[in-house]
């Protein structure tokens, strides 16, 4: 395994166990805003894009309420919805033990700032990371543009740059910014929606990842 300078870590159901909560609360939000709920297939397929992006993409008839909607899923994740999200077996000593290794960590996320940093300070995971992009910072994904910003920040070449995520979103951002990519499949894709992207490896568990980029 080559030894990467930076390992950018993709957060919804590749760090933090959230799909259900994001399935759950993007289902209410709907029902609350008088529409007919998505299915969860459907809703796990927007998982990493902006929630601007998201709701275009499930209500595309209804532009007129994805202020509503998105103001409503807000509500339902913070407030409302009480779905656990513990963090992945195994992410912080994985997190630790390539920190202590030298490597720079990141994070390129759909979620926005204020929610990322909220969950930065109650999990105690923003030590680890060297610096983070959100849906706030740059273009939606599957754009490039939230990695190429993280690589000109952190003086890193795309070539020595590697990204973690568990959808095809995450897998074609990587791809459009030319840093090799490795699929988990603890959230919302499994190996072979991921292998579409050429990603170096696809694995299970961070047990299977520590292996990978520690040993």
């Amino acid at each position: 395994m080559k030894n990467y300078k930076l390992v950018i870590f993709d957060w919804d159901g590749t760090v933090m166990d959230s799909v259900t909560k994001i399935v759950n609360c993007m289902r209410e939000s709907a029902l609350e805003c008088g529409l007919v709920a998505p299915s969860d297939e459907a809703i796990k397929n927007i998982i990493g894009l902006s929630l601007e992006h998201a709701v275009a993409k499930l209500f595309p008839g209804n532009a007129n309420l994805y202020a509503d909607l998105i103001a409503q899923y807000k509500h339902q994740y913070k407030y409302v919805d009480v779905t656990p999200t513990p963090l992945f077996a195994d992410v912080a000593e994985t997190l630790a033990s390539l920190k202590a290794k030298g490597v720079m960590l990141a994070v390129a996320t759909g979620k926005s700032r204020i929610g990322l940093e909220r969950l930065l300070e109650e999990t105690k995971l923003g030590y680890y990371f060297s610096t983070t992009r959100t849906s706030d910072d740059a273009q939606s994904k599957p754009s490039p543009d939230m990695l190429l910003q993280l690589l000109k920040e952190l003086d890193v070449s795309a070539d020595e740059a590697l990204m973690i995520g568990d959808t095809k979103i995450d897998m074609a951002m990587a791809q459009a910014a030319h840093i090799d990519r490795l699929g988990v499949t603890m959230g919302v894709h499994n190996e072979a929606q991921l292998n579409e992207f050429e990603p170096i490896a696809t694995v299970g568990s961070y047990q299977q990842l520590s292996a990978l980029l520690l040993d």
